[in-house]
């Protein structure tokens, strides 16, 4: 098969969409963020890549507490929306109808809306460019009820989505299952 060469691009698939919230000047405030994801088992962390100049990262910065929203397909209108307004201008959290509420992190607004919400604590924050890069601890997790089975989340109720980078620009669901983790590669090569 053969091969175009693009030069350096970020075709990382899927990229998860998340809504990262912060409190700024003491009110909550939430954006859509598609480069981010599990950096650490244990202790469990997060990243997010924000770029400096985004009103949620001034709320991250003062009080070093964020928030990750894990949306369901939904919520895809809010989600376009908290990446396409600023907080500096309008109430996202009045406009789009969250109910925010905060747990241990008492600076990390939550979304209830959301089937899964992480409270994190910022334990680095990396310059690596065009963008910064925020590790969090995952200080706690919140998972709707109605989105676990046999008291574990479940990926087919939380109906989570991904961001598609150009030339497509579009939040696409989770497809169909192709094969079972830990086992379909048993049988190619030695023995395991």
């Amino acid at each position: 098969m053969a091969k175009v060469q693009l030069g350096p691009e970020t075709l990382v698939y899927p990229m998860p969409v998340f809504l990262v919230g912060a409190n700024v000047g003491g009110k909550p405030n939430f954006m859509a963020v598609a480069w981010g994801g599990i950096v650490n088992g244990s202790p469990p962390m997060v990243s997010v890549a924000i770029v400096s100049q985004r009103y949620t990262f001034k709320g991250i910065r003062e009080n070093m507490t964020f928030s990750v929203n894990i949306p369901s397909v939904d919520m895809v209108k809010e989600v376009d929306y908290c990446g396409i307004a600023s907080g500096s201008r309008v109430d996202k959290v009045s406009v789009c109808g969250f109910r925010v509420f905060y747990g241990k992190l008492e600076t990390a607004p939550l979304i209830e809306q959301c089937p899964v919400n992480l409270e994190c604590r910022v334990v680095h924050i990396m310059d690596m460019g065009s963008n910064l890069l925020v590790v969090g601890r995952i200080e706690e997790t919140h998972v709707s009820e109605d989105c676990l089975t046999d008291g574990k989340p479940d990926v087919t109720r939380i109906r989570p989505f991904a961001y598609v980078t150009s030339p497509a620009q579009q939040y696409q669901a989770l497809g169909d299952i192709i094969a079972d983790a830990f086992s379909v590669g048993r049988g190619l090569g030695e023995k395991v």
